[in-house]
């Protein structure tokens, strides 16, 4: 049984975000910003769009200026105004920028441009998220992994489910459009992907939830419901600098289904208890129903026991609420079970019974480019994994090395421009966890590739093992692939790393077209496998 929002109140809710959706002027604007001032220009100035990129400005726009981390978009705003925009909303700081704009541009002065812009978007596209029951998953690992499960499990109960996440944006009843980067979308993106959920008519919207998407105020006005955590494990410090920092960011999640908007359910907050930072999330979100769940902790109410790890995937039971399940999910290893019972909470908070949690589990087919096998008849297995860094590599290898009949041999690398300690984890984890590692390219970005392979080599190197022997350095990662396969005898296990579902390369500041499941089929067909 499924937890029913009130139907009237529910249309409601539909025809006044629809009403708010027709009323883009600037007067409506204002209305919800309550900091903001109209320095100059017509309340009554009507907007067509609201961007944040100065290249994508057309007649009537309102453009949103974001101090960025490379360029400042307030030193385009005559740009902008030149082009069309009609409101430019600026930083109240940036007045050197604006104050003798040209033109007759409305201007709107706000103290932060990153939450306006959120609260914008909101705004100009109906507060979509008012009208779904919206899942959010944040943790360093298991997010895309939780939402497509989370996912067969609401759709096992007959609900319409959008998602929005690293691999794809999926809105049921359409085919899923693969996404590239890991990074969640600038509110802009993410309140037009909600608004087309809501006009498809889904009930639940699952958003993958990220440090970067949280701190950065592109999920605000997502209007939490149901927050899950899947772990923490240090990672993005590139950015967020400390580990404390970046669990911080992550626990504003929780912090936003406190605020968020009723619709009718409870608020919840699914967490998993053997990580450390457990407690630290539900400490966020104090008036949610909590569902802790769990493998070893003792407070968890949610967990798996009977539990067979096979090469193709699991079986266990479920236990929580009173009740009980046996299912199976097309997922190997044992973190994989920590993500089913994440996405079992999930399901608890949207009020399903435990039988239709587990079929739903059970249908989900799998996660492209996580753990996906790639078989063209080669006498040896090869798989294409997203493990990045040195936690999630280390989980991956230990898994393998289990089903693994012959040797062991990682392709891996770590991108440039983000934490180097990367760098370190993953030479460690594959020098422990393999028998013999490609340290090789992935997305250096403006580093020079060379440097950041060898890095990775020497780390390797000073866990005491061999070039040569061990492990190699090939910086061209197509190569560095071949090279693996060529080393593979019947019975071994080819493991790629680091990118998975991706669909480019990033060499500089240029996107190049890649795919490491299409580029290992190509290389074994050079080695005559069809």
């Amino acid at each position: 049984m499924i937890h029913e929002v009130d139907c009237q109140t529910h249309h409601a809710s539909i025809a006044r975000s629809l009403l708010m959706s027709t009323d883009h002027s600037l007067s409506s604007l204002l209305a919800e910003l309550p900091e903001a001032r109209l320095v100059r220009g017509n309340a009554a100035t009507i907007v067509d769009s609201v961007v944040h990129d100065s290249r994508a400005v057309e007649q009537h726009a309102l453009f949103v200026a974001i101090p960025g981390f490379k360029f400042d978009a307030h030193a385009f705003l005559p740009d902008v105004v030149g082009k069309g925009a009609t409101v430019v909303i600026v930083q109240e700081d940036h007045a050197e920028a604006w104050s003798q704009l040209p033109g007759d541009a409305a201007i709107i002065a706000v103290p932060q441009t990153r939450p306006a812009l959120a609260s914008t978007s909101a705004w100009f596209y109906g507060h979509p998220a008012r009208e779904m029951v919206v899942v959010g998953i944040t943790g360093t690992d298991g997010k895309t992994t939780t939402s497509y499960l989370a996912t067969s499990v609401l759709e096992s109960a007959g609900l319409k489910v959008g998602r929005m996440g690293t691999v794809d944006a999926y809105i049921a009843g359409e085919p899923a459009k693969a996404t590239e980067r890991m990074t969640t979308p600038e509110a802009t993106e993410v309140q037009a992907l909600l608004r087309r959920m809501a006009d498809a008519g889904c009930d639940y919207a699952i958003v993958e939830s990220t440090s970067h998407g949280l701190a950065l105020n592109r999920l605000d006005h997502c209007e939490y419901d149901i927050a899950a955590f899947t772990n923490a494990t240090g990672d993005h410090l590139d950015f967020h600098g400390t580990f404390e920092a970046y669990r911080d960011a992550k626990s504003g999640l929780f912090a936003a289904i406190d605020s968020s908007m009723d619709k009718g359910i409870p608020k919840s907050a699914v967490v998993n208890m053997d990580d450390p930072s457990a407690a630290y999330m539900l400490a966020r979100a104090p008036r949610a129903e909590q569902i802790l769940y769990g493998l070893d902790s003792r407070d968890a109410e949610l967990v798996a026991r009977n539990i067979i790890l096979r090469p193709a995937g699991s079986d266990f039971r479920i236990l929580g609420a009173g009740r009980m399940t046996d299912t199976s999910i097309a997922l190997p290893a044992l973190f994989n079970i920590y993500n089913a019972l994440c996405a079992a909470g999930i399901g608890l908070a949207a009020g399903m019974e435990m039988s239709d949690i587990g079929q739903g589990l059970a249908n989900c087919a799998g996660v492209p480019g996580r753990m996906e096998r790639i078989d063209v008849g080669q006498p040896f297995t090869v798989l294409v994994d997203f493990a990045h860094t040195g936690d999630s590599v280390r989980k991956v290898l230990q898994v393998l090395r289990e089903v693994s009949q012959g040797k062991l041999i990682v392709v891996v690398g770590a991108a440039g421009e983000r934490d180097p300690g990367r760098r370190f984890g993953v030479a460690r984890a594959a020098a422990e966890g393999a028998d013999f590692a490609v340290f090789t390219n992935e997305d250096p970005r403006s580093e020079d590739p060379r440097a950041i392979v060898a890095e990775i080599g020497n780390h390797a190197a000073g866990a005491g093992k061999t070039r040569g022997r061990d492990f190699l350095e090939i910086e061209d990662r197509r190569e560095a692939i071949a090279v693996a396969f060529r080393r593979a005898e019947a019975g071994d296990l080819v493991v790629i790393l680091g990118k998975g579902h991706e669909q480019s390369i990033i060499i500089g500041d240029q996107p190049l077209p890649w795919d490491d499941r299409d580029v290992a089929r190509e290389e074994l067909g050079n080695l005559g496998f069809r």
